[in-house]
């Protein structure tokens, strides 16, 4: 009997010990994610996109409908997304964009959808976007991820006219679940 007791109390103090441990675990990967997020949206030098404000650069790019897209054919306020078919992040947000962008506006010359990768690999993403943004497959003319400066996939911004009449980025971080408010 006094073999089983200590056993019990030995099972019991390990459990205790685990759970301790786990615990502590899980505060230091929070931790950890808050420190992440951190550095990423403040890396000196090295913005996540282009910045609030900024111009967008020159850009001649074809349409997959054959349209000439420039940088004036961002007329008004105009949403934009980079995907790409090679990232799992893309294709989780892909139906989230074609929602907002069919609520904000119904009109698909106020979105703009540029999938970076082969043609054959981004048809899918392609389809998809075609009943509610113009869409550009960029290959390895890079001219509009240069243009917005675009360092990692997906991104979406929402472009408008300054003052001037440039192009410029109101916002650099569409949040996408927010209700999109028809304009």
């Amino acid at each position: 009997m006094p073999v089983l007791i200590a056993a019990v109390v030995l099972v019991g103090s390990l459990c205790t010990l685990d759970l301790l441990l786990t615990l502590g675990v899980v505060k230091r990967l929070r931790e950890h994610t808050e420190l992440l997020a951190k550095v990423s949206e403040n890396m000196p030098g090295m913005p996540p996109v282009i910045g609030v404000g900024e111009e967008v650069g020159e850009f001649t790019a074809v349409g997959v409908d054959g349209e000439v897209l420039t940088r004036e054919s961002l007329r008004g306020d105009t949403l934009v997304a980079f995907f790409s078919p090679n990232c799992e992040p893309c294709h989780e947000m892909l139906p989230h964009f074609v929602a907002y962008a069919r609520a904000r506006s119904g009109d698909r010359e106020r979105a703009l959808a540029v999938v970076v990768g082969a043609a054959d690999l981004a048809a899918e993403q392609v389809e998809a976007l075609r009943p509610v943004a113009r869409v550009v497959v960029e290959g390895s003319d890079t001219a509009l991820t240069t243009a917005f400066r675009i360092k990692g996939f997906p991104t979406v911004l929402r472009v408008t006219q300054d003052g001037h009449g440039h192009a410029v980025v109101a916002q650099n971080r569409v949040n996408l679940d927010s209700p999109a408010v028809a304009a």
